[in-house]
């Protein structure tokens, strides 16, 4: 596990729209769970989760809630093109996305289900 990041909002995704990437330096690491669940611990979440049919598994391999405060809430960009949420400006964004069995991909339109999970994957996206 690398250095416990300490934040009192976590801004927390199941994936971010890298149309939004406007600053002149945005790094992303892959990270363990470990990592995430120590930097949620004790912080005030703030989800932008967009898929209702996976974040229940998502929260039981976090052990956070990570409803959002509206439905499909989208980020947005601070006059320093951070990304926003909530009027709410962050360094750091955390991704947890899952991960289905290889070559699997949803057809347009499909639900997929928590059943057909087989891990995660974490990033940790900061701006600087």
């Amino acid at each position: 596990m690398q250095k416990q990041d300490t934040y009192a909002k976590v801004l927390v995704g199941n994936s971010f729209p890298f149309s939004l990437v406007r600053c002149a330096r945005m790094t992303v690491e892959s990270r363990s769970l470990e990592d995430v669940k120590a930097t949620l611990s004790g912080a005030e979440v703030v989800s932008f989760w967009g898929h209702e049919n996976t974040r229940a598994a998502a929260e039981d391999v976090l052990g956070v809630s990570l409803a959002p405060c509206t439905e499909r809430p989208a980020v947005t960009l601070a006059p320093d093109k951070r990304p926003m949420l909530n009027g709410d400006v962050f360094d750091v964004c955390w991704l947890l996305s899952p991960d289905y069995p290889s070559g699997f991909r949803p057809s347009i339109g499909q639900e997929v289900g928590p059943e057909q999970i087989v891990g995660w994957h974490v990033l940790k996206l900061t701006w600087q």
